[in-house]
């Protein structure tokens, strides 16, 4: 486990928790240049989007990566309603 720093969408507010990105709850995306999003992970009761770059990891609650099918536009599109 290790501290990274999320943006909480519920809180509406940054937050330091502990986290370990893992194969069994973190979908990695290669094509990062197509949508921005480099990964995507099942944390805290809901979906924890990393964009490339130096943003932080975003929290939207209440969804999972099976919801959206491990998709990185619709996690985007969830991304773009959220913020």
């Amino acid at each position: 486990m290790k501290e990274i720093t999320i943006y909480n969408t519920l809180k509406g507010r940054l937050e330091t928790l502990n986290f370990e990105f893992t194969p069994e709850n973190t979908t990695w995306f290669d094509d990062v240049e197509d949508y921005e999003i480099y990964r995507i992970s099942d944390a805290f009761g809901g979906l924890l989007i990393q964009e490339s770059g130096y943003s932080y990891p975003v929290l939207i609650d209440d969804v999972s990566r099976a919801d959206i099918g491990n998709n990185q536009q619709k996690a985007l599109e969830l991304l773009h309603q959220q913020i």
